[in-house]
């Protein structure tokens, strides 16, 4: 059992994704790093020698804070935050625990440039459907939890990647789009390493929906009904995607949690009887 003040992989693995995953907080040293530059998703990297300076930008939510093996770095920065009254417990076994459970790791290098506020920021056409929402949502659970998103006329995305310091996505010529049966949503998929069993089982309905191959899962056309409603019910492409967010958690929580799981009338059991 972890400590008090402490947090187990498999605890902690239980909540990557989720729309009130903890803040996580990589503070390995820059050996411990350089050994291995994936983190936990989500995850950000912070100096522990700073902590005096950054621990109040955590303020208003969980922390759970990793270093290489669980012990002085993290251990210390965790303390400290509890000291600011922040909430904060210690990954049992650090990275190194995390990594031999076979937890979910983000390749960091292939993010995009963050900005001046250390956030990715993303642009792509308006009016989303499909892969511009659930992609979105890929990069607010599993990648960058305060990426920044722009929805721009089609023929304005190249140029206002340009100018606004932003990466284009799931637009054609784009690195982040579409590649052969791929959709985009896939391709970060492979681009970021996360791949398991649970994201590739929510890829493949994605890309059903996305590319009109319904044959691929049943969920697919159910997946595209609901987002041509939202797109139907919002006319601000941000509130879309805020409202449709949810609607990718439940797909993966069905995907993690609920797919052998069947539901049916009552009636049908009790008048058999």
């Amino acid at each position: 059992m972890p400590g008090p003040d402490n947090i187990s992989p498999q605890q902690l693995s239980r909540l990557i994704g989720l729309a009130d995953s903890p803040v996580i907080v990589d503070v390995r040293d820059e050996e411990d790093y350089a050994a291995d530059p994936r983190l936990i998703p989500g995850a950000q990297r912070r100096d522990y020698r700073n902590v005096a300076q950054w621990a109040r930008d955590l303020a208003g939510g969980q922390v759970v804070v990793t270093c290489q093996r669980g012990l002085k770095l993290s251990q210390g920065v965790a303390a400290w935050l509890r000291h600011e009254k922040i909430p904060a417990e210690s990954l049992e076994g650090g990275h190194e625990a995390w990594v031999a459970g076979g937890g979910l790791l983000l390749r960091e290098a292939a993010l995009p440039p963050r900005n001046g506020q250390g956030r990715t920021v993303w642009v792509t056409r308006a009016r989303p459907k499909i892969d511009r929402i659930a992609c979105p949502w890929l990069i607010r659970r599993f990648a960058d939890p305060s990426a920044i998103f722009l929805y721009v006329a089609q023929g304005e995305v190249p140029a206002v990647a340009e100018r606004f310091n932003a990466t284009p996505f799931d637009i054609d010529g784009a690195f982040w789009s579409h590649r052969g049966e791929m959709c985009t949503f896939d391709v970060m998929l492979q681009e970021f390493g996360l791949r398991s069993e649970v994201l590739d089982h929510l890829a493949t309905i994605v890309r059903g929906a996305d590319t009109d191959r319904h044959d691929l899962a049943p969920q697919a056309a159910g997946l595209l009904a609901a987002s041509l409603g939202f797109s139907r019910m919002y006319k601000d492409d941000l509130q879309q995607l805020a409202a449709s967010l949810p609607l990718y958690d439940a797909f993966y929580r069905w995907c993690r949690d609920a797919v052998g799981e069947a539901h049916n009338w009552p009636g049908h059991s009790m008048a058999a009887r």
